[in-house]
């Protein structure tokens, strides 16, 4: 059983075999599915991801080489686009179509964000950036761990969500099994850009452990988190 909570709630609290989902994909399928299963992103569209992780996500070994003070500040990867999470990706965002994945790391320890670009034009017709908030807003409603944020840069901005009014820090949830959903969009130029703020170690890996295994036992799913 592949343990997205979030989406397959009951089916891990009758399961005793669970893969843990992988970070990257927590993000990009926390943004996604809710959407494809509101019809709003067709199944079989084409997207992208552009993602941002602290080093420790690729293990003891990066660790070192960043922490040796002897690395590159920032390195993106996965240029086989053949990642290992975008089968992952894929299945369980329903789309049925592996999206381009661009991965990268820096030179901070925990955290992530995941970014996911829309034009209008890919979307049910009609779709306004207000229509992708609400949609996301109503599936995660009573999340114990799933926040969606302000709709709109403006909006984000007056909640002091951006750093220095611009930028959208990836480390802000570290030691947490939080994730944060932020919808930027230009309904004039007919774009959005999704974006899933979680820490890699946390709602990415070990947080989700903790909760699946809260779930697959009988516990409240935030026992201990």
């Amino acid at each position: 059983m592949n343990g997205h909570t979030d989406f397959l709630y009951e089916a891990i609290k009758k399961s005793k075999r669970i893969a843990n989902p992988g970070c990257y994909p927590t993000g990009f399928i926390g943004l996604t599915r809710p959407l494809v299963e509101a019809g709003i992103i067709p199944e079989g569209t084409p997207l992208t991801i552009n993602a941002i992780s602290g080093y420790s996500g690729g293990g003891k070994g990066l660790m070192e080489v960043f922490e040796s003070g002897d690395s590159e500040p920032w390195g993106s990867y996965g240029f086989s686009l053949a990642h290992k999470h975008i089968p992952e990706m894929a299945k369980y965002s329903k789309l049925g179509k592996k999206p381009i994945f661009q991965p990268a790391v820096a030179s901070f320890d925990q955290g992530m964000v995941v970014s996911v670009p829309l034009h209008y034009a890919w979307l049910k017709s009609g779709t306004k950036g207000k229509d992708i908030h609400e949609a996301l807003a109503k599936y995660y409603e009573g999340s114990k761990f799933i926040e969606v944020m302000p709709a709109g840069e403006a909006d984000i901005k007056d909640a002091g969500l951006l750093e220095r009014g611009a930028f959208l820090r990836p480390d802000t949830l570290k030691n947490t099994n939080k994730m944060q959903l932020f919808v930027f969009y230009n309904d004039d130029e007919e774009q959005a850009v999704l974006c899933a703020r979680l820490d890699n170690l946390g709602k990415g890996a070990s947080g989700a452990a903790v909760q699946n295994l809260n779930l697959a036992l009988g516990f409240e799913e935030d026992a201990g988190l």
